[in-house]
């Protein structure tokens, strides 16, 4: 019997691993070259002008002429929760590289996961914000109204992310720690304070860089112990 949409055609494209790790290189939400995507998936310029194509009519990536560049970028939320869905299926089955990279740890502790904060960091901020009654329910995250009053305060006007029409919070299961970490609307909000106190930085890909001072205010401002 057939029912619902037709998974088959995303999932083949999903499973080529040069595709796979241009749509994991764009996971960390900003817009890549095709030199640069082509670079992460280890083919050559050509090979992943075809790749590009293929996920640009499938919906997965969408493209911006800049220039002489033309820039590449997930085309949502969804695609990037769906990899990590998935990592985190492979992780559970062991379908996992014999050597790590030597990006792993920084990886596993903090990240970013399309515009939210993931890893060991990202676990602990739903945790605090659930056990400080800012949100109800982990598994499907609520603000509740001492979390808008809290937010209010640390410079988040929940109210106007509320009107959009993405999530104000969603739960996204992470890929390295099997717990949820909070993304939506809310998350992307928390992720961009961050950047701008200057508490974390970017690095190399999706990894997210805590300075020792950030790491501490971080810790404090939720609760976290």
């Amino acid at each position: 019997m057939k029912d619902g949409p037709v998974i088959a055609n995303i999932a083949a494209l999903l499973g080529d691993p040069a595709r796979a790790n241009m749509l994991t290189a764009l996971m960390d939400g900003r817009a890549l070259t095709v030199s640069e995507l082509a670079n992460a998936a280890g083919v050559t310029l050509q090979t992943a002008s075809g790749h590009l194509s293929k996920l640009e009519a499938a919906g997965l990536v969408v493209a911006e002429k800049q220039g002489r560049h033309r820039y590449y970028r997930l085309s949502g939320g969804d695609v990037a929760q769906v990899l990590e869905g998935l990592m985190g299926l492979a992780q559970r089955t062991g379908a996992v590289r014999v050597r790590t990279g030597p990006r792993d740890p920084a990886l596993r502790q903090a990240r970013v996961c399309y515009d939210h904060l993931a890893g060991e960091r990202g676990v602990e901020l739903l945790e605090a914000l659930a056990d400080g009654q800012l949100v109800a329910d982990r598994d499907n995250p609520l603000l509740t109204e001492k979390g808008r009053t809290f937010f209010a305060e640390f410079g988040i006007d929940t109210s106007g992310l509320g009107k959009g029409r993405r999530p104000l919070c969603r739960a996204c299961l992470d890929w390295s720690e099997r717990r949820h970490h909070l993304g939506g609307a809310l998350g992307a909000a928390i992720l961009d304070k961050m950047l701008e106190r200057g508490w974390v930085r970017r690095e190399e890909g999706r990894v997210l860089a805590f300075s020792q001072d950030g790491l501490s205010a971080f810790r404090k401002s939720f609760g976290i112990a």
